[in-house]
């Protein structure tokens, strides 16, 4: 007997190819239905006839009217049968043929009889067939039987009526709401599926009534549920009444928690787990709350079970997010999950242990994590990598020990996306960590030498072309670079290219040597490299190419798809100099935001160039000098409305210039003359002193118009300006595109805008905040204290100081540990005309919630170091 069983599993691979139904066409199974028809039924012939058209029905296949009303009622005369078997294979075609109401009544009768049968099974069977066919009218009919059924002794029998009664909700609720007397007294059942059925059906009949499903909720708490899953239900509804409820969780009055709580000793593990998630994810839940149902995620981690590991490891680390501190009593056994066999467990105790982690486990961590990574899967490898990646930003003083892990993994076999993934967090920690840059530079052109990938070797290649002549020694790269000249594919020699000229445009000392290499790249086999290097070694050209291009390339690309070959050269000169805003397509639906090699360069280095040229070629703001900061664009319109506007607020040391991104969104119109009329009546200290309107705005197009003000030098002058959208409307004709001669003056009222404190500073990190503020030295420190008064949490009260002042949170000392009485807070800035700012922020609260603040500045000018407190005094 054992060698057939043997045989089978050997040729499992061979037989896991093939089908039961392979083959099977609609119309050889409807010819074989006819064996319905037959005076001696063959219940074994009819089962297998029946599979075979539930096997088409379930693929797909559609039945026309007539030949699904001929096998319906086929179907109908295999009542006769006794047999048990069929009987059931019977329940599930009609179920999914789905007669029309006038054919429901040939076996309504039959099923109406199976409900009174005898036989459970045929019972269970019948109410579930007749609730998914009949309709309304019908269902009326047999409503008495449907209540008898929910209350009946046979488990499978009431379980069958309620969860009909669930399906029917949604088509009939009326009539199941009349049932609630009947689903109340299942709900007490002894039958673990009843009371579960019951529960569910019981609370979606009361949810539209809060107040009845708190009774419910009530009532049910007290100890009347058996049932581990109806137990598991109840704590879920538990769960939506505490977040309804909206009490006052400080003074320590949860409704249910003590429910909760007393769950968490249940002797079934899913409703332990339940409980134990419903805990985690209370808002605004306390330590002392998180408290036992960590203890028991604990416990689950060391279970023989991996499902119940994973749900443990699965739901600490969400808990980690929010409350790192409340899991690091876990990280012993997480640890031990590292080796696990489930891949799944691991990658989540390990990326849960870099969320916890202190400065001092990190060189244990990533010792362990070393040995891991060679095991997994890529998929699991990037999880791996961006919880690093934010690891080394919590800690900038590990960056060498986390730059080195990414530098070694790099050099480790794995696909595209795990070594973009490496990638990307290298570049971001170059660029959030000033003394990161070199060591990070030199791992990526350790990367190129031997990169298999075209893409990531150009990205790395202009990332280089930016950095690098910005860093003490930009001469060591030179080697990298030009040996993807002379070995790689034409794509990355074209690259190369770009990236020696860039270093030959930027560091004089390089030059002659560099161009001796460019010299040699005129004779490559490909076109391409070979123009490149031709136009990069033309000096005229050369400007054109690395900076001075006062032409935004979308604009100019746009143009060159229009252009149209003719006697007549391209002119430049043609292209739009106005900065398109962002497509209204795009920002109605934002999508992820770009990082490492994608995004582009923090706005220091790309916005405000890209603006500043912008700026400088309009005659009336060329004369402004050097651009200080431009913000992020500011919505002034709904996003649904006729015209989107956003704004950007310019700073300059004298002046502020306000661009309007206006876009038109009505295809019947075109804008003409368009400004924006500021009011500045809330605004003392500025003055208007040029505008630039915008001659033409056609349907779905950006264009721009500005407004300047002057204001006093160096101050952090503050107003509120009310914005109003002037235009021309002229109707446009959909069959040509051209518009009407005639035009009507109109004008849209647009959001208010405020200038505040925060416009003067720039965000500028540093690597390690002690170090700066001792280099800063105490001579410009100015120190105070500040009482703020009752505030509703000290993470708010944080949170609202940083958006005073508008800098940069250091060392990320920017989140407030809950129920904390403490905290101190390191910002970093630049204030306007390039002067280094630093903030030491300390917090204390005092049991009737006052909050007093300790503000200590340190500036390379003591008169900014008073006006920090000044807009704080203010604030």
């Amino acid at each position: 007997m054992a060698q057939p069983l043997i045989k089978k599993d050997d040729d499992r691979d061979v037989e896991a190819d093939y089908s039961p139904f392979l083959g099977i066409e609609k119309g050889a199974v409807l010819q074989e239905a006819r064996v319905f028809h037959d005076p001696q039924l063959d219940p074994r012939k009819c089962s297998q006839v029946i599979t075979k058209l539930l096997y088409l029905l379930n693929q797909g296949e559609t039945f026309i009217k007539v030949e699904a009303t001929e096998v319906f009622f086929a179907v109908t005369k295999l009542f006769q049968s006794k047999d048990t078997g069929l009987r059931l294979m019977v329940y599930l075609i009609i179920k999914e043929l789905s007669p029309s109401s006038d054919e429901v009544i040939i076996v309504t009768s039959s099923l109406m009889k199976d409900m009174n049968s005898k036989t459970d099974m045929y019972r269970a069977n019948a109410i579930r067939v007749l609730c998914r066919i009949t309709e309304g009218a019908l269902l009326t009919q047999i409503e008495r039987y449907l209540k008898q059924a929910i209350v009946d002794k046979n488990p499978v029998v009431a379980s069958a009526a309620l969860v009909s009664g669930i399906h029917l909700l949604q088509t009939n609720p009326e009539i199941v709401r009349r049932w609630s007397n009947e689903v109340q007294e299942a709900v007490q059942s002894r039958a673990g599926l009843v009371q579960f059925h019951a529960l569910a059906l019981l609370h979606q009949i009361r949810q539209n009534d809060r107040l009845a499903v708190s009774k419910l909720v009530t009532s049910l708490t007290r100890g009347a549920v058996r049932s581990p899953l109806a137990q598991c239900l109840l704590i879920r509804y538990t769960s939506q009444v505490i977040r309804e409820s909206g009490t006052n969780i400080q003074a320590g009055d949860r409704p249910f928690y003590d429910f909760l709580e007393g769950c968490l000793r249940h002797k079934a593990e899913m409703v332990i787990f339940e409980a134990a998630r419903a805990i985690t994810e209370l808002s605004g839940v306390t330590s002392r709350e998180l408290t036992p149902a960590i203890t028991v995620l604990q416990l689950f981690l060391s279970s023989s079970k991996p499902v119940l590991r994973f749900a443990a490891v699965r739901t600490l680390s969400k808990v980690a997010m929010t409350h790192p501190m409340a899991v690091t009593n876990c990280n012993i056994d997480m640890e031990s999950l590292i080796s696990d066999q489930n891949r799944s467990i691991a990658t989540l105790a390990i990326t849960t242990l870099l969320k916890t982690g202190n400065e001092s486990s990190v060189d244990r961590l990533m010792k362990q994590i070393t040995n891991f990574m060679s095991d997994i899967a890529d998929e699991f490898k990037i999880v791996v990598v961006e919880a690093i990646r934010s690891l080394c930003i919590k800690f900038p003083l590990k960056y060498r020990s986390l730059m080195n892990f990414l530098s070694n993994i790099l050099r480790e076999e794995g696909g595209f996306e795990y070594k973009k993934a490496i990638i990307d967090s290298i570049v971001i920690l170059i660029r959030d960590i000033p003394d990161a840059k070199e060591s990070g530079l030199l791992h990526l052109c350790e990367f190129i030498e031997d990169c298999e990938f075209t893409y990531l070797s150009t990205q790395i290649l202009h990332f280089l072309g930016i950095e690098g002549p910005k860093t003490p020694d930009p001469s060591k790269y030179i080697r990298y670079i030009y040996n993807r000249v002379i070995l790689e594919n034409a794509t990355v020699r074209a690259a190369a290219v770009v990236t020696l000229a860039r270093f030959s445009n930027e560091v004089d000392q390089l030059k002659p040597r560099v161009l001796v290499l460019l010299k040699r790249c005129l004779f490559d086999s490909d076109d391409e490299v070979r123009d490149r290097a031709t136009i990069l070694l033309t000096e005229k050209d050369k400007e054109l190419l690395f900076g001075s291009l006062d032409v935004p390339l979308v604009n100019l690309e746009t143009r060159l798809k229009n252009y149209e070959p003719s006697e007549e050269p391209f002119d430049i000169n043609s292209v739009s100099r106005e900065v398109k805003s962002q497509p209204l397509a795009e920002k109605k639906a934002p999508g992820k935001k770009p990082s490492g090699l994608a995004a582009s360069p923090a706005v220091p280095s790309s916005g405000v160039d890209a603006y500043e040229k912008l700026l400088s070629s309009i005659p009336e703001f060329a004369d402004y000098g050097k651009l200080f900061k431009s913000s992020a664009p500011f919505e002034l319109t709904e996003a649904e409305t006729e015209y989107a506007v956003n704004v950007v607020k310019h700073i300059f040391d004298e002046h502020i210039v306000f661009q309007y991104n206006c876009t038109n969104t009505i295809p019947e119109q075109l804008l003409e003359n368009v400004a924006v009329i500021i009011d500045a009546s809330d605004a003392e200290e500025f003055n208007e002193v040029a505008s630039k309107p915008l001659k033409s705005l056609p349907f779905d197009v950006s264009g721009q118009t500005f407004v300047s003000f002057q204001k006093p030098k160096g101050v952090p002058a503050a107003g509120k300006f009310s914005n109003t959208l002037t235009f021309i409307v002229k109707e446009v004709d959909p069959s040509t595109g051209e518009a009407e001669e005639d035009g009507v003056e109109d004008e849209y009222h647009l959001e208010g805008l405020d200038v505040v404190a925060a416009d003067y500073m720039l965000k500028v990190g540093v690597s390690s905040f002690r170090n700066a503020w001792e280099s800063m030295g105490s001579d410009c420190e100015r120190v105070d204290e500040y009482d703020l008064g009752t505030r509703e949490s000290l993470a708010g009260t944080v949170n609202d100081a940083i958006n005073l002042l508008g800098m940069q949170p250091c060392e990320g000392t920017e989140v407030v540990q809950n129920n904390s009485r403490s905290h101190t807070c390191l910002l970093s800035g630049v204030f306007i005309g390039n002067v280094k700012v630093l903030v030491r922020l300390q917090f204390g609260l005092d049991q009737s919630r006052n909050v007093a603040m300790k503000l200590a500045v340190r500036s390379e000018d003591e008169a900014v170091s008073d006006l920090i407190h000044e807009i704080v005094a203010s604030g």
